[in-house]
């Protein structure tokens, strides 16, 4: 009796619990690889941040002296284009782990294809701006419009813009810090147009108001003066590609006269030079008794202030 209760439970337990050979297959089969895809991913996408880091860090090494303002437009762009490659490449490895661990659970790849299809066209309709973010993104890298570092205003809608420098660019959002230090994510689709202000070169733009009645000559000359003194100080002669130039009278008013200077700059460094070349203008014209209140087109720093809106500043 004893020996048919052992009997039937040895038969019970091998129907229903699998035997030694049945685990281990189980095991070797299923459990072991969905193991293995998982740390594969986790480290292919860690050897991806890591190489990224190193490729960005050696260019960074180039510029450890200056700012990410002055980098080559090369440099600008190769930092962009890591970041963006190094995006698709750990959205690769996620996809080629979850085919395998799917295709691990037993699960028939082609039993999948037809509820894949209804799903894909779902997600297509409901997905529009993703597929638009996306390829605004791929056309934005490819043309280099602007990369890492920069500093550009984007227009957003009719009436709302987004300024500050160039953190981040991948084929979906453009990352900006403004002049508050916050990070603004706007996605690349909704972008209707980027205005680089740091592209090759930038320019300088001082309007001059001068009373009327004032001796022209003198404060032209003043003025000269003031341009020339400015490329030979050793701090302003790093910023400036040349000798900042008086063009000449600009405009007539009631009561003045508009002087203009200009001066092209390094990129991004307009607002820099901008505001030394009025403090010394101001200073040069006091001592001819000429009090003014010289005021720069280029309407400030978007990283420490309003952002300039006029073309001459941009280029």
């Amino acid at each position: 009796m004893l020996l048919s209760r052992h009997a039937g439970a040895a038969l019970i337990a091998g129907k229903v619990l699998p035997s030694f050979d049945g685990w281990r297959e189980v095991m070797v089969d299923h459990v072991l690889p969905i193991v293995m895809w998982m740390i594969a991913a986790v480290l292919l996408n860690r050897f991806v941040n890591w190489s990224s880091a190193r490729v960005t860090a050696r260019i960074d090494a180039q510029f450890a002296h200056s700012d990410s303002l002055v980098r080559t437009e090369s440099a600008k762009h190769q930092h962009a284009l890591i970041q963006v490659i190094s995006w698709v490449a750990i959205a690769v490895v996620y996809l080629v782990a979850a085919y395998n661990v799917v295709h691990a659970l037993g699960v028939p790849i082609s039993a999948l294809v037809a509820p894949a299809t209804v799903i894909g066209a779902a997600v297509g309709f409901g997905a529009q701006r993703v597929v638009q973010d996306l390829l605004a993104g791929f056309f934005l890298i490819t043309e280099k419009q602007y990369g890492f570092g920069d500093v550009i205003e984007l227009t957003i809608t009719a009436n709302a813009t987004a300024s500050g420098t160039v953190e981040d660019v991948t084929l979906r959002v453009t990352k900006l810090r403004n002049a508050d230090g916050e990070v603004i994510t706007v996605p690349n689709g909704q972008i209707l147009k980027a205005t680089n202000l740091s592209k090759d070169w930038a320019r300088a733009v001082i309007d001059i108001p001068v009373p009327l009645g004032v001796d022209m000559g003198r404060v032209n000359e003043l003025l000269h003066r003031v341009g020339e003194r400015a490329f030979t100080d050793p701090l302003l002669s790093t910023l400036l590609l040349d000798e900042p130039t008086l063009m000449g009278v600009e405009s007539i008013d009631v009561d003045h006269v508009n002087l203009r200077m200009v001066a092209r700059t390094l990129p991004g460094k307009q607002f820099e030079v901008g505001r030394n070349l009025r403090a010394r203008i101001v200073r040069a014209l006091a001592t001819l008794g000429i009090a003014v209140d010289a005021t720069a087109r280029d309407g400030g720093d978007p990283t420490t202030g309003p952002v300039p809106t006029r073309s001459e500043d941009k280029r």
